[in-house]
């Protein structure tokens, strides 16, 4: 038992880790610079997001996200996913941003990977960081 065990736990670091150029790395192995260049990329999505949230580009009535949620008050995303009452089921904050482009700004629909949506998504969390994760709570 102890043999299979130890055969178990082998495998499972083998399977963790990565050989590049026959180095072994781990997945949670980054440095500093990696660190410095990875919130560099994430802020400037935020930006992006920013940028997005104040424009009233993403509807057709000249209506912005941010008329309704001023720093994206409101929005919640330590929230989601939850029961959304207008839709009328469970869903990711995504489906929320979509719902209002769609009525609220009366725009059309992200597609849930497009570069805005993430922009949007990561521009609400930003506004947003330090609060408490709390799925399903309204």
């Amino acid at each position: 038992m102890l043999k299979k065990i130890l055969v178990g736990a082998t495998f499972a670091a083998v399977a963790v880790a990565v050989c590049v150029g026959g180095v072994v790395i781990f997945a949670d192995e980054f440095t500093d610079a990696d660190a410095e260049r990875w919130q560099e990329e994430f802020m400037s999505v935020v930006k992006a997001g920013r940028e997005l949230w104040v424009s009233a580009d993403l509807g057709t009535n000249g209506v912005a996200c941010a008329q309704c949620h001023p720093n994206a008050a409101n929005t919640h995303p330590e929230t989601y996913p939850k029961f959304q009452q207008q839709l009328g089921r469970v869903i990711p904050l995504r489906e929320m941003i979509n719902w209002c482009l769609m009525h609220p700004l009366e725009g059309q629909p992200l597609e849930l990977d497009d570069p805005k949506m993430v922009a949007i998504e990561s521009y609400i969390a930003y506004e947003r960081r330090g609060v408490a994760m709390a799925p399903g709570k309204h």
